[in-house]
């Protein structure tokens, strides 16, 4: 028996062992907001001490995480080393997740498994590759432990709001430099390339008075209406800005929060607008920053001149930056990456991954920014939507959390050779 047998076969006697440990991770919440996470990694770090595996807990300082927004995050490494020279490979996987949100016909937290899927909130991104790349980890040293090289596994709480604060700080801190990362994903294709992303706070200002005698004050919520109109338009325009790496279509502008006013018989004096901005990897994020601007700057002032609003009576806006994600590029040295991932997900899955890019943004980029070749693979279905991340009824097929846990082994195998 090959040693890539020895690796399928110690992962499928494993396989409920697997399953049980990914229930309990989803029956822990990581809501971001609020942001409270420090408890999962607790339990995290409680349940793979049953395996063996040490894990260093790296708090970031309260006032930063404060300040950022969270309430709190405690990152774990889990370093494994092997022996003298080789590889250092590293396994990223997020905890934190968005809120549950309505509609789920499962409980959020159940981890209930039905007709062979397993029910939760971040059942499919990521806890799900917490124990992808546990047990692919457990299954090597198991049956052909390497004898030179590390491999770290890296599990973060920060990719809500920007892994700035997860993979970022680690990498900031100076607490880890691997050669090569894998961070998760999906079952069915290895990514290599994703979308940026910009999210801007745009705070419009009126002024306020009562319904009865609305010519007292300023709308700000009919300015607020204007720039949307205005925001939206250039969805058209971008649908003609193709980008030339498969899986990525073409930019797109989303409008995801909407806050304001303070009662229904006052006009509203201010209102909150979040922007979502995918950047696909041939924009410069300046220059797209400074379009958004612009496209503000020019919807306030034709509303103001419209109403011939002027001085205090004028709308006027305030824009600040939350968020810059910058695009993934592939960088050349991670074709051992790919060729491992596809060269097993084809063996076990019977169909090679393609290696595309994705319109998300991920904590990849963090690393490739700082020169770590880095792909993107772990269990999931064909596409997010299948996956119902981000939505109600979030699930993971178990055979997709088994085949891959079984690709991510083989492949390991061969990166640590």
């Amino acid at each position: 028996m090959s040693n890539y047998q020895q690796l399928d076969a110690w992962i499928d006697q494993h396989f409920d062992e697997q399953v049980q440990f990914l229930q309990a991770l989803v029956r822990v919440p990581t809501d971001t907001p609020p942001g409270n996470n420090a408890p999962h990694a607790e339990r995290t770090a409680e349940l793979i001490k049953d395996y063996g595996f040490e894990a260093e807990k790296h708090a970031v300082p309260q006032a930063e995480v404060q300040a950022y927004g969270m309430e709190s995050i405690t990152n774990l490494i889990v370093r494994r080393p092997y022996g003298n020279g080789g590889r250092t490979v590293a396994l990223n996987a997020h905890g934190d997740v968005v809120p549950p949100g309505e509609g789920w016909s499962h409980d959020p937290y159940g981890a209930e498994i039905v007709d062979g899927a397993m029910y939760g909130r971040a059942t499919a991104v990521s806890k799900s590759d917490f124990s992808t790349f546990t047990f692919a980890v457990r299954a090597l040293e198991a049956v052909a432990r390497p004898t030179k090289g590390t491999i770290e596994l890296h599990f973060t709480y920060d990719e809500e709001f920007g892994g700035l604060l997860g993979p970022g700080w680690l990498l900031e801190q100076g607490l880890t430099k691997p050669d090569l990362m894998i961070a998760a994903g999906f079952s069915y294709e290895v990514v290599t390339a994703h979308n940026g992303c910009l999210q801007m706070e745009v705070t419009v200002h009126g002024k306020m008075a009562h319904a009865a005698v609305p010519h007292t004050g300023v709308d700000a919520l009919q300015g607020a209406t204007a720039i949307m109109n205005a925001l939206y338009a250039e969805n058209v325009k971008y649908q003609q800005v193709t980008s030339k790496v498969a899986g990525i279509k073409h930019p797109y502008l989303n409008i995801g929060r909407i806050e304001g006013g303070t009662n229904t018989n006052v006009i509203p004096g201010k209102v909150v607008l979040k922007i979502d901005r995918r950047m696909i990897p041939e924009e410069n994020p300046a220059e797209v920053e400074a379009s958004i601007h612009a496209v503000i700057a020019k919807a306030v002032q034709d509303f103001n001149q419209q109403r011939d609003y002027q001085g205090q009576d004028a709308v006027r806006t305030d824009i600040r930056r939350i968020l810059l994600a910058n695009a993934m590029t592939p960088l050349p040295g991670n074709a051992p990456l790919v060729d491992a991932i596809q060269k097993h997900g084809e063996a076990v899955f019977g169909e090679k991954p393609a290696a595309v890019g994705t319109p998300l943004y991920t904590d990849v980029r963090l690393y490739v920014e700082r020169g770590i070749p880095g792909v993107i693979y772990g269990a999931g279905p064909r596409t997010v939507l299948e996956s119902h991340a981000k939505r109600a009824d979030e699930r993971v097929q178990l055979e997709d959390l088994r085949r891959a846990t079984k690709v991510v082994a083989r492949a390991l195998h061969d990166l640590m050779a």
